[in-house]
């Protein structure tokens, strides 16, 4: 019935007109700790983590004469910088001026991870420092992390509105400095599992235990992901008509 439910409502019918602009690419990402992984490339020369496609600096590990970022600065692979309310402007551009001092697009990914009220104040300082310095980077939200809460009942959990209101934020701040807003990053799953609270279909603080099936982070479930996906998509329908 559930189904049933999605194919006959309006999202339903935004689905089958947005399902056909989907481009689905599949990459693997994590942090950069499986130095033992790394290879030459026989044709360039150059050396790669074969871990990952993307390999990515923490918050903990991007100390800029520390071993992670010496690591990275040595592979050829697209670097991921984990940014949280903490990162200070001038660091942000010495930390990717380290790793790709060429300004090699593509290269640099910046993760933005802060909250909302964190990312309308904060990330116009990155933005105006690292286009000031022009450097190229894509700018990515990343809305599960900054939004982690514990419910009374002791599960840690995160509120679909407040994912919802990083996403706009992170838009909003690029829309006003005149940047791009590259991506975003979920944790979601196709489970009809209660691990995020709100949405459309509300999930509350009472209904967690009853689907909580992940081992780690909490995730949005497929109708809190199509619901977020439906009003993103919406957005950069905007953006694009605008321009």
């Amino acid at each position: 019935m559930g189904c049933l439910d999605f194919v006959n409502s309006e999202q339903g019918d935004r689905y089958q007109e947005l399902a056909h602009r989907v481009d689905e690419v599949l990459v693997d990402s994590h942090s950069n700790t499986l130095s033992s992984l790394t290879r030459e490339d026989s044709t360039s020369g150059l050396f790669y983590d074969c871990s990952a496609h993307m390999v990515w600096v923490g918050e903990r590990t991007r100390q800029l004469d520390g071993a992670h970022v010496e690591f990275l600065r040595g592979v050829a692979n697209p670097l991921g910088i984990k940014v949280s309310q903490k990162m200070d402007p001038n660091e942000l551009i010495k930390l990717i001026d380290i790793l790709n001092p060429a300004n090699k697009p593509g290269r640099i990914t910046v993760i933005v991870r802060m909250g909302a009220e964190n990312m309308r104040v904060k990330l116009p300082h990155l933005v105006r420092a690292v286009q000031g310095a022009g450097q190229i980077v894509t700018w990515v939200c990343d809305p599960m992390h900054g939004n982690t809460i514990k419910a009374p009942c002791g599960l840690k959990t995160r509120a679909f509105d407040s994912i919802l209101a990083e996403v706009r934020a992170f838009f909003d701040v690029h829309e006003q400095e005149g940047s791009h807003p590259g991506s975003i990053h979920l944790e979601m799953t196709g489970q009809n599992v209660t691990e995020c609270i709100g949405g459309s279909r509300t999930v509350t603080y009472d209904d967690l235990g009853s689907r909580y099936h992940t081992h780690c982070d909490p995730r949005l479930n497929a109708s809190q992901s199509l619901e977020l996906a439906f009003i993103v998509a919406e957005r950069l329908r905007r953006r694009r008509m605008a321009t």
